[in-house]
């Protein structure tokens, strides 16, 4: 069980449900220490359930049954109020403004077990264990390609899918933005049905582009330019089919 240290925020209202949502946030910030500090302004009109700092330390600032402001304006899996679906956990790390670095171990450890702590409590499906990136692609980055989802999903929280060569390649080349017909259609479903605000149908627009670019930030890290490669469609028919897998299950009942 974390013991976190208490760190209360003003900033925040009350649930309408249990969470079933959990998103990682990377902080922006030049320091810990300000992130902490502008969480629990009342004037910054922001805060979080959880920040985890690079020693490891880990601050209670929302309870959990309460409706913290971190995630914004967004959609995953239809649900457009993140915040009040979802406990937000920042993670201390300057950002791309910043010095975009790597997560520490110790940090990751923290993360690992904040959030497996966290679902001992709510019930949170693997497939609601996302970034900030993936309900808002069009507005954020966080907490980005360093993060180590594998790793997370090794701990066994939320997805992870690595495909056979074969698989790539049966997929076929590229598909980018200003192609029509039936490749975008399909990409654009799949990408929707996984979870992101994307509509089904339509050709490979900005949007697109834009969405797969953070579905690249998550799911395919050494691939971050919005063009949909053998190797990124095929991450994504794994991911949509280990999301149906825990579905069938009765998780999402």
């Amino acid at each position: 069980m974390v013991d976190p240290i208490a760190a209360p925020s003003p900033n925040f209202n009350e649930r309408r449900a249990p969470p079933d949502m959990l998103v990682l946030h990377y902080t922006g910030m030049e320091s810990g220490e300000a992130a902490l500090a502008r969480l629990r302004d009342p004037a910054a009109q922001v805060s979080a359930h959880y920040l985890v700092e690079e020693d490891g330390r880990v601050f209670q600032l929302v309870p959990e049954e309460r409706r913290a402001w971190h995630a914004g304006r967004g959609v995953w899996q239809g649900q457009d109020d993140c915040n009040g679906a979802s406990i937000g956990v920042e993670i201390v790390n300057p950002g791309h403004e910043f010095g975009y670095r790597p997560f520490p171990d110790a940090q990751i450890d923290a993360v690992i077990a904040l959030i497996g702590d966290i679902r001992s409590r709510w019930t949170i499906p693997d497939s609601r264990i996302i970034a900030h990136s993936d309900l808002a692609p069009d507005r954020k980055e966080d907490p980005g390609e360093l993060f180590p989802w594998k790793r997370l999903a090794e701990a066994g929280h939320g997805l992870w899918f690595e495909p056979a060569p074969e698989r790539i390649k049966a997929l076929g080349g590229l598909l980018q933005k200003g192609d029509e017909g039936l490749g975008p259609m399909v990409l654009r479903a799949g990408l929707h049905r996984l979870g992101y605000g994307l509509k089904p149908g339509g050709d490979y627009d900005a949007e697109t582009e834009t969405t797969v670019r953070a579905f690249q930030r998550h799911w395919r890290p050494s691939r971050i330019d919005g063009v949909a490669d053998g190797e990124t469609r095929a991450r994504l028919v794994g991911l949509l089919q280990l999301a149906s897998a825990e579905s069938a299950t009765g998780v999402l009942d």
